[in-house]
C-alpha cells in the first residue's frame, strides 16, 4: 500500500516546514514547496508535514480516502 501525496503549488507559501521534517519526500524550488515522488509508504510523519503545513497545502490520499491533514 502507498500514499499518494499532493503540493498545491498555487496555495503553499514556502514555509519549509515539510522540507524541514521529511527532507527525503520534499525540497523546495524557490518560493514553494516540491514533492520529490508523488506515492510514497505510509509514514506518520508524512502526516505531521501535512499537519503543519500553514497553507494546508500537501493533501495525503488513501486511495480516494484524504488521511491527511487531520482536521
Amino acid at each position: 500500500m502507498t500514499w499518494q501525496v499532493e503540493v498545491d503549488r498555487d496555495t503553499c507559501i514556502g514555509s519549509g516546514i515539510c522540507a524541514a521534517l521529511m527532507p527525503e519526500e520534499f525540497s523546495l524550488d524557490g518560493p514553494v514547496a516540491r514533492l520529490l515522488a508523488g506515492s510514497v509508504e505510509p509514514d506518520e510523519t508524512l502526516l505531521d508535514a501535512a499537519d503543519s503545513c500553514p497553507a494546508m497545502a500537501i493533501t495525503v490520499r488513501n486511495g480516494s480516502d484524504v488521511v491527511g491533514p487531520r482536521l
